[in-house]
């Protein structure tokens, strides 16, 4: 059991004690050596924290049930308190982490006749780690649901998600019980490829190839340098290709630092070691995926150059005089040549060529599963060895009549690889989002010295990835920003729809904030930078696309579902099939005129075999979902809505219910003081420095705009120091309240002043109901218990908003406000922008209460806010919408960003949603429905009536086509357009804005 002791002067107590419930505080008074003053000191003797932690329960049918899991719980050592949810499936357990852990927990209630699994733990929070792994080798679903449960099955991991379509996984793990290379390990045992992309550690990677001549002394001694700058966490060299790989902490140091390092080692007569970041074809998700192009496309070309001569022996040239007699010349017995050739040609699509499919094959039924490759080994081999068995009953028989299939063999396997390839290619395109994302960072910048006073001394052109954080770079006009800071010198525009959405170049001068990978208009910027690498702005919308991407749809487990005994259903079907077309022929259940004079019973049976077993294969079925989720966010990702995942894609298009805040979602969010009317004699300027004082601790927009007024009584600096704020505590949904110059200071609205006995007088009242009619905020203030001022603050409604609830209505969404202001505010703004339902003085408890009692009856509600105090209305909404100038936290807890801060991206979030759902219902229909039609038609259920049967080769064919169709049915999303009317409202909104 740890034990700290904190001593705590001026800080927010109340954070301290909602972190740590089990304090005990110790008060201590002590006076110094000279008797004059005395000092308090808290210390608070925190003893093992309360962990949080959320089951899904599943089995629970009363509450007698939950009862039973609650009692099983609390019989536990070491739990503070267990609420059971029978409703809901939940179960909410506060315990101690020394004393009991959540799998302990979890067996508890599955002894007690439930089903557990954890859906949050607060407790691994801060040691959970994330970490992204690209797997080469998944053929179907099969396989990726099988990578699944083998992670999952590895001691601390928490949740894994393994994407099809991006073939790659995401890891969730406790570092304490489990490490990365045990994954890699794990999925490699399991029969793939596995490259590690992120560690999900809070450091950055480099690789430097070093040139010059080197002996192993010599990379000893750079190793050792490297390794003792501060901020560097390992060093690996490659032997062979002299390469160094850096794991370094990128707020202490940098790749500059390293080749500086390495340059200024000489040895002996070695010369000087040049440094360079490495650079290898084939690294990255884009160059793989090229590499795997070119690869089925090389495939594809072999497998043509002998499949096409088995075509022509067997379909075309029999037909021809002269060619025919040739090919059916009898060398041996009764093999002829025509055979020979079939055989000799297709042996090496089968078994060079088609490795893939055994390779796949045996690491499937290793691990006990079965996958697309099963199913075409199967095929392919049925048809390759009873060739193979009439060849050589032909070459040792007079007498023998049969005919062979190679070419089914052979076209089967070009068929296939051609439909992997267009496959492979259709897949790139859905995730071209990204790579245009990632391309957005330049590959050069400007790097400028400076001297003491911070004059330009110097510029030297250095590698974008040079760049570390304090640097000042130079962005000229026409120029991109070549990393996240703020701008210490010049105006320009930068046009950052690349990153935003947001068309309009925006303004910067000294002290703005400016975007890696935006575009410098017209002026010259000095920029210094605050982040780099995988703390970018950039890098952060990457990893947000590329975790939306990773994550499954609900309606994807139906898919994953399926196909775990998809595979193994249609081997049974196949045999099944040759099974009773044998049957019936060897029984002579139908005339021996349907059997095609090239071949008997047993062949024509064999035939429909191949066929089924090809043709239903889960690929298209596994490809239906995370395809249209990848184009879906992609396209929003370029118009500034980023979209947390199928999930949040999957609720947003169900959503009939939009709960609103108000300040800086409906309105602009920059309030200003319009108006200051003091109640008692007093200096303005002195007013002011206290209030400010007081509220430059808070968070709240009013609070900003008040601190922003206030610089004006201080024009002779730039951030001038407000007094020191003392006791300072946030009352949420009231106000502020603080010691400065031993005198107590409120800012709030009227609860905060009548829970502290304040008297209101009749003329601040008067003032009050004026601010509200004329939608504005007051606030007031009161010295000492007594009131002092009353300040109006006003915030501008955004031009869209009206128009924006106006198009909600019309696609039967109702809109509903909730915001933390007054009542006559409130219902001032919610007429103007035709809002009917008002909820005023709202607390986040009550926010997020209001949420939950929209979805008790019956809504499906999406939570549009910006704030902190939004924040758990955001998490308790079916979908949570943060304002993309919002605070961090609000963005954390959302399920979808708004770049743009428009609240017309709420209807382009709802449109693309409802559009990409469409799209999937599409897919599926057409996966499934192809299976579900291209199975009885291979099986032969239309050659009784029509005389017609599918070949295996076309049956290969059309289980290419059906995967290719799929991801093209995804790619027509990349054309989604908004609706018409919310271009029209933009441009109306631009109009405004420029007047």
């Amino acid at each position: 059991m740890a034990t700290k002791l904190l001593s705590l002067t001026c800080i927010r107590k109340e954070r301290f004690s909602e972190r740590y419930p089990l304090v005990r505080k110790h008060l201590t008074r002590s006076r110094d050596g000279g008797g004059g003053s005395s000092s308090e000191t808290a210390a608070f003797e925190i003893d093992d924290p309360i962990s949080r932690a959320v089951f899904q329960v599943l089995g629970m049918t009363c509450s007698a049930c939950a009862g039973s899991v609650e009692k099983a719980i609390k019989r536990l050592p070491g739990i503070h308190d267990a609420v059971i949810d029978a409703l809901n499936n939940r179960a909410q357990i506060l315990f101690y982490p020394n004393s009991v852990d959540v799998e302990t927990i979890r067996e508890t209630i599955e002894d007690a006749g439930f089903e557990a699994s954890l859906i949050e733990n607060e407790a691994n929070e801060r040691s959970r780690q994330v970490c992204r792994i690209r797997i080469n080798g998944m053929t179907c679903t099969s396989c990726s649901s099988t990578i699944e449960r083998v992670l999952q099955s590895v001691n601390g991991v928490q949740r894994a998600h393994v994407a099809l379509a991006i073939e790659e996984a995401e890891i969730h793990y406790d570092p304490r019980l489990s490490s990365y290379d045990r994954l890699l390990e794990e999925i490699e045992n399991a029969g793939f490829e596995a490259v590690l992309i992120s560690t999900g550690e809070d450091v950055s990677k480099i690789d430097l190839k070093i040139d010059g001549e080197l002996t192993d002394e010599s990379m000893k001694v750079i190793e050792r340098s490297l390794e003792a700058l501060p901020g560097v966490q390992s060093v690996e060299i490659s032997h062979g290709t002299d390469k160094i790989s850096v794991l370094y902490k990128p707020d202490v140091t940098g790749p500059r630092n390293f080749i500086q390092v390495i340059e200024s080692t000489v040895f002996g007569h070695s010369g000087h070691i040049k440094a360079t970041i490495f650079s290898e074809g084939g690294v990255g998700r884009e160059s793989q995926k090229q590499g795997e192009i070119k690869q089925y496309y090389k495939s594809f070309l072999w497998s043509l150059v002998f499949t096409v001569p088995v075509f022509l022996t067997a379909m075309v040239f029999m037909y021809i005089p002269g060619i025919k007699d040739l090919l059916m010349f009898k060398v041996i017995n009764m093999l002829t040549v025509g055979e020979i050739i079939r055989c000799v040609l297709a042996t090496p699509v089968q078994f060079v060529i088609g490795w893939r499919f055994y390779t796949g094959s045996y690491k499937a039924l290793r691990r006990g599963s079965a996958n697309m490759d099963v199913l075409i080994a199967l095929g392919t081999n049925a048809a390759y060895f009873y060739s193979l068995y009439t060849v050589l009953r032909a070459a040792t028989s007079p007498d023998f009549k049969g005919v062979d299939f190679f070419e089914t063999s052979a076209m089967l396997i070009s068929f296939i690889i051609l439909g992997k390839y267009l496959e492979v290619m259709a897949k790139g395109k859905t995730s071209q989002a990204i790579a245009k994302l990632m391309n957005l960072a330049p590959d050069t910048a400007i790097l400028l010295s400076l001297d003491k006073e911070g004059n330009v001394t110097g510029e030297e052109e250095i590698d974008g990835r040079l760049i570390q954080k304090n640097d000042v770079i130079k962005i000229v006009p026409g120029a991109k920003v070549a990393s996240d800071g703020y701008v210490i010198w010049g105006q320009s525009h930068v046009n950052e729809s690349m990153i935003t959405g947001e068309a309009r170049p925006v303004a910067k001068r000294k002290g703005d904030t400016v975007i890696g990978g935006t575009l410098n208009e017209n002026g010259v910027l000095h920029v210094k930078v605050t982040r780099v690498g995988s703390e970018s702005a950039l890098a952060q919308i990457v990893r947000l696309v590329e975790s939306a991407q990773l994550a499954k749809a609900p309606v994807q487990k139906l898919a994953d579902r399926i196909s775990k005994f998809f595979v193994p259903l249609v081997i049974f079907l196949s045999f099944s099939t040759w099974l009773a077309w044998f049957l019936a022929g060897k029984l002579h259940w139908y005339p021996e005129s349907w059997i095609p004079s090239s071949m008997d019973s047993f062949e024509l049976a064999l035939q429909f075999g191949i066929s089924v077993m090809v043709i239903a294969c889960p690929c298209a079925l596994g490809l239906a979902t995370p395809t249209a989720v990848m184009v879906g966010t992609g396209v929003g990702a370029s118009q500034g809505v980023l979209i947390k995942g199928g999930q949040a894609l999957e609720r947003a298009h169900k959503v009939n219910c939009i709960v609103f805040d108000k300040t800086g979602t409906l309105t602009m969010g920059k309030p200003v003081v319009v108006k200051t009317k003091l109640l008692k004699n007093m200096v303005l300027r002195e007013f002011y420095e206290l209030v400010a004082a007081t509220e430059v601790n808070s968070e709240h927009p009013l609070a900003k705009a008040i601190v922003e007024y206030a610089k004006k009584f201080r024009d002779d600096e730039e951030n001038p120091a407000w007094p020191e704020a003392c006791d300072f505590v946030s009352i949420t949904g009231k106000g502020v309240k603080a010691t400065v110059k031993g005198r107590e200071i409120m800012v709030g609205n009227k609860n905060l002043m009548n829970d502290h006995k304040v008297i209101i007088p009749d003329d601040a009242e008067e003032l009050l109901a004026d601010s509200e009619d004329m939608a504005q905020t007051g606030i007031l203030v009161s010295i000492n218990s007594e009131l002092i001022g009353v300040l109006s603050v006003s915030d501008p409604l955004k031009p869209s908003a009206r128009e924006a609830i106006s198009i909600l209505k019309s696609m039967n969404i109702k809109s509903i406000m909730v915001t933390g202001d007054n009542w006559g505010t409130a219902n001032s703004i919610a007429r103007e922008v035709g809002i009917d339902s008002v909820i005023a003085e709202a607390k986040p408890e009550q926010k997020a209460e209001k949420v939950k009692e929209l979805q008790a009856a019956g809504h499906v509600v999406a939570m549009v806010g910006d704030g902190i105090n939004d924040s758990p209305a955001l998490v308790a909404a079916d979908v949570g919408m943060a304002i993309g100038a919002g605070t961090d936290i609000a963005i954390e807890a959302a399920d979808i960003v708004l770049m743009k801060s428009n609240l017309e991206d709420v209807i382009t979030a709802i449109d693309l949603s409802r559009k990409t759902f469409s799209r999937i219902r599409l897919n599926y229909v057409w996966a499934l429905g192809y299976n579900l039609m291209g199975i009885p038609i291979a099986a032969g259920v239309l050659f009784p009536g029509t005389r017609f049967r599918l070949p295996p080769w076309i049956a290969g064919a059309a289980m290419a086509a059906s995967s290719v169709s799929v991801v093209c049915c995804s790619l027509l999303l990349k054309n989604y357009k908004r609706p018409k009317k919310l271009d029209h409202l933009e441009i109306r909104e631009i109009q405004v804005e420029r007047v």
